[in-house]
């Protein structure tokens, strides 16, 4: 029992002053909870989320990889003063460059009509470009296949070139050739990610992951279809320009004078003999790229892909890409040649190219040129590709489970 002497009545009055000089402090002075500490400009700008300050920065201090403020869409408690400082980065951000999302053009939802547009920009950028840049090497390829007499080396290709043509010489039909292979990349490219999602859902997660492979061929090989379409009146008048000196100086001549004398069906007369060439060469493209890189992620590089940097990636996608490109030369070789022949010779057919080149030189004749070519191209194009997909914000291709797979996965 407490008792209630003068001690007591003492404590109770000491109370009664202390609680009585308080309220004539507050009343002389401006209100403040007294558990939150002052709102300075510093405090506000560290309650900022990480997005909001990315906004003040250059884009060149930017990475690929983004993280969401903390405090972003919550009330800030101002009972509760630990939301007033910043949260510490993770350990793999602790560094110079500021992180933010590589979209320039908004979130793109994967498989979207987005996705497939940025996918058809990605080819027509890396089929367009890299297919003029060689146009050089793709001129003496063709005359070798042509006049292996007059064009007998690589050398001495690029030697009579030079003296019957000039330095200008090098870049016949390059018109033709970057608006035809830019039409070809945008089929080839798009179609082959529709048609890879599209053959993904029909087989279900299970066999999408147990068959990818065939997914591959089957979804590169319905997009080449489509994009040899596309591609083969102007492959057609390249060649012609290429290896017919004095035929025209270009597209803007050369289509009017093909047509007159082939007629306007003449522009496919290459069709087949181009999808002989080209689907095989677009299957093992796609396919051994895909599985190339898968490996590579699988057993060459100690860490998964998605905690690799974007141009180590790049790096990856360039290097499966030369690799793929040397098996697609290979087996596309053969029909290279027939295209080269009948594009060149009219009326002829493909007996007669078989009996002209025979099956040797069907299969070897400008094949360590077109090996070198293509190999370089096909690289180039994987990293061209890809590195428009990492600006627009979209992952890297291969190294991942087929499209019907992740979705089940989530």
């Amino acid at each position: 029992m407490r008792s209630w002497g003068p001690m007591a009545e003492k404590d109770k009055k000491d109370e009664e002053v202390i609680k009585t000089m308080m309220s004539r402090s507050e009343a002389n002075s401006p209100r403040r909870p007294i558990s939150t500490p002052p709102i300075s400009l510093c405090n506000l700008l560290m309650a900022f989320s990480d997005n909001s300050r990315q906004s003040l920065i250059p884009n060149f201090l930017y990475s690929s990889s983004s993280t969401t403020g903390l405090l972003m869409g919550k009330s800030i408690n101002h009972s509760n003063p630990s939301l007033f400082t910043s949260p510490s980065p993770p350990k793999d951000q602790q560094n110079f460059v500021i992180p933010s999302p590589s979209e320039p053009f908004g979130k793109i939802e994967m498989y979207s009509p987005r996705f497939y547009a940025a996918c058809t920009a990605g080819g027509i950028l890396s089929c367009g470009l890299t297919h003029m840049t060689v146009t050089p090497l793709d001129l003496v390829k063709c005359n070798m296949q042509i006049d292996p007499v007059k064009y007998k080396s690589i050398s001495s290709g690029f030697g009579v070139l030079l003296k019957e043509q000039g330095v200008r010489g090098f870049f016949r039909g390059w018109v033709p050739t970057l608006l035809g292979y830019s039409a070809q990349g945008a089929c080839k490219f798009g179609f082959y990610e529709f048609f890879k999602k599209y053959y993904s859902d029909i087989a279900g997660p299970e066999y999408a992951t147990k068959y990818k492979t065939l997914i591959y061929l089957a979804g590169s090989a319905s997009a080449e279809i489509i994009a040899d379409v596309a591609l083969c009146p102007m492959e057609a008048v390249k060649v012609r320009v290429q290896t017919q000196p004095g035929f025209a100086r270009g597209l803007g001549d050369g289509l009017p004078k093909f047509i007159k004398s082939e007629g306007a069906l003449g522009l496919y007369k290459g069709l087949v003999p181009l999808w002989g060439r080209q689907i095989p060469y677009t299957m093992m493209k796609f396919a051994s790229f895909e599985t190339i890189v898968e490996m590579f992620y699988k057993y060459a590089i100690p860490q998964p892909k998605n905690e690799c940097s974007k141009s180590f990636q790049l790096g990856v996608s360039f290097a499966g890409g030369y690799v793929a490109g040397v098996l697609c030369a290979i087996v596309s070789h053969p029909a290279d040649n027939l295209v080269s022949f009948l594009n060149n010779a009219k009326g002829a057919s493909v007996g007669d190219a078989v009996k002209k080149l025979g099956l040797w030189g069907l299969f070897t004749r400008g094949l360590p040129l077109r090996i070198v070519m293509i190999g370089t191209l096909t690289g180039a194009q994987w990293g061209i590709y890809d590195a428009f997909k990492v600006f627009v914000g979209l992952p890297t291709t291969g190294g991942a489970a087929p499209p019907a797979a992740i979705e089940a996965a989530k």
